[in-house]
């Protein structure tokens, strides 16, 4: 092909963004506030749980109206909304190698934190431009210029310290800076100059993709180049199929995909791998001979050895990303006192072969924003099956670990407190006898238990049933104090020995 022809095929596309920053630090709710549909309201916790993609068509800026320029339509962004939370590194990881330009949000009351510096790596390693987007600026607490300062700390400077970096302040909550922050994406995106060829076979990259339960496997996609249109043969590493039906990002149906735009598409024959590269075929069968097919795997050990307590568990997520994240944050968990055991981990509802295989493995059901089938939900209220469903990751981990927590055996814990030298005997019976002591360290409490030292050698061991001092009943003794002791035991005590005094308490051990 001539060169010119290929000019002809270029054409400008929308610049891809990705909104990486903290947990809570304003991600969502910056895309809530440009696209008007409140999806952080909609959120479990308020925090996303899975990868988004979503298209905004930008009004002429404010500058191209002040300066009388025109501009011909509404110019497109492709947004990328990534978690927050610790588990989704990979997926945030995912969402900066797909995009153009990377926003980085951190908010002005709280600075660099935890996940801030992990999206500077994924930034870097992607090797995009980024603008800085110092959120909750209306907070009386807010310090923009701290924020400046501790990002400095991590190679970033922003213009105005005299770096390359854009930034600007913005409001999620009243949308001061927000017009300042669209006008940058597109003056970067056309500084990049951002083309793609149509002319050949679509290809791109999966977003997201999970099992729904009345519709089969369902595939968000973003074009890189060419262009995808109904009845196209899609494959991947790991799925291929016939496209059935183009959605965009509100779920209407469209009738072609362009390039970096956010689509969703019927028709994979199976859950296609998040991450995973795509590419039109000629027919079925030439896109199944690029599937790898997957080694059945046995279940999932982490960390097992011989004579340990085992929790096994299967786990149905809604999406193929969340699965990965959660099961990448379990394998976290210490195993050292009890193993983690997943018997299975799949995206879909849960069904009747979930339930027999917990029967049959002694297993839990975690789940994670899907629902019990009816058939199921009977199965398990029948065979005692525990399922339990999660909305926000977190509180899914937590009960985890606490599943974990039941099955260690509480250790008993021994606490010496005092001992007494035994000055008479005054009576003696059968297992009990009543003593006279002095407390020579520590103090004693009625119903500790004791052992007999006779000549420095333990000689047996009992219990105080009960304490007396002038002849009331008292609840503990101190060093120096002399008392009457009712003590049962496997020895009878005598004059001059030395009774050890201990509690002993069951402590639950931690992971």
């Amino acid at each position: 092909m001539a060169e010119n022809e290929k000019q002809n095929n270029l054409i400008s596309r929308p610049p891809v963004v990705v909104v990486l920053g903290h947990v809570d630090h304003g991600k969502t709710s910056i895309l809530d506030y440009i696209k008007k549909s409140h999806i952080a309201e909609k959120e479990s916790g308020g925090i996303t749980q899975h990868i988004g993609a979503y298209e905004i068509a930008c009004p002429p800026s404010p500058s191209a109206q002040a300066d009388g320029r025109r501009e011909e339509k509404d110019k497109k962004i492709t947004f990328i909304d990534t978690p927050g939370h610790e588990a989704f590194s990979a997926m945030r990881s995912r969402g900066a190698r797909v995009a153009d330009i990377a926003i980085l949000v951190v908010a002005a009351e709280e600075g660099v934190k935890p996940q801030t510096k992990e999206a500077i790596e994924h930034i870097k390693k992607s090797q995009i431009p980024m603008i800085v987007a110092i959120n909750k600026i209306d907070k009386s607490e807010a310090d923009p210029q701290r924020v400046k300062r501790e990002l400095s700390v991590q190679n970033i400077l922003v213009e105005s310290v005299g770096g390359k970096i854009p930034s600007v302040e913005v409001s999620a909550k009243t949308g001061q800076g927000i017009p300042e922050l669209l006008e940058l994406i597109l003056l970067v995106a056309e500084i990049e100059n951002l083309k793609a060829d149509v002319s050949g076979p679509a290809k791109g990259l999966v977003i997201e993709s999970f099992l729904d339960s009345k519709r089969g496997p369902i595939a968000t996609l973003i074009l890189e180049k060419g262009v995808l249109n109904k009845g196209d043969v899609l494959g991947t590493s790991s799925a291929a199929g016939k496209i059935k039906i183009i959605e965009d990002f509100q779920g209407r149906a469209v009738g072609r995909g362009l390039p970096s735009m956010p689509i969703v598409v019927l028709g994979f024959e199976q859950v296609p791998g998040v991450g995973e590269e795509f590419r039109v075929f000629e027919d079925i069968e030439t896109s199944k001979k690029e599937i790898k097919i997957p080694i059945k795997s046995e279940p999932e050990v982490f960390d097992i050895e011989s004579e340990k307590k085992v929790l096994n568990i299967i786990l149905k997520v809604d999406v193929l990303g969340t699965l990965e994240a959660i099961k990448d944050v379990l394998k976290k968990i210490p195993g050292d006192q009890v193993v983690l055991r997943i018997l299975k981990a799949e995206v879909g509802d849960i069904n009747e072969s979930d339930i027999k295989l917990a029967q049959g493995g002694r297993a839990k059901i975690i789940g994670f924003r899907v629902k019990t089938n009816p058939a199921a939900q009977k199965l398990a209220e029948r065979e005692k099956i525990t399922i339990i469903i999660f909305q926000v990751i977190y509180e899914l981990v937590q009960a985890v670990r606490q599943l974990l927590e039941k099955r260690i055996v509480p250790e008993n814990v021994r606490t010496d407190l005092g001992k007494i030298k035994v000055l008479a005997v005054f009576l003696t019976e059968k297992n009990r006898q009543i003593i006279g002591g002095k407390v020579i360290e520590g103090k004693v409490q009625k119903g500790v238990f004791l052992e007999v030292f006779r000549n420095e050698d333990i000689v047996g061991k009992g219990k105080i049933i009960e304490l007396q001092r002038d002849k009331k009943k008292i609840g503990e003794v101190t060093k120096g104090q002399e008392c009457g002791i009712l003590y049962e035991g496997d020895v009878k005590i005598e004059e001059g020995d030395v009774l050890q005094v201990y509690i002993k308490e069951r402590k639950k051990t931690e992971l």
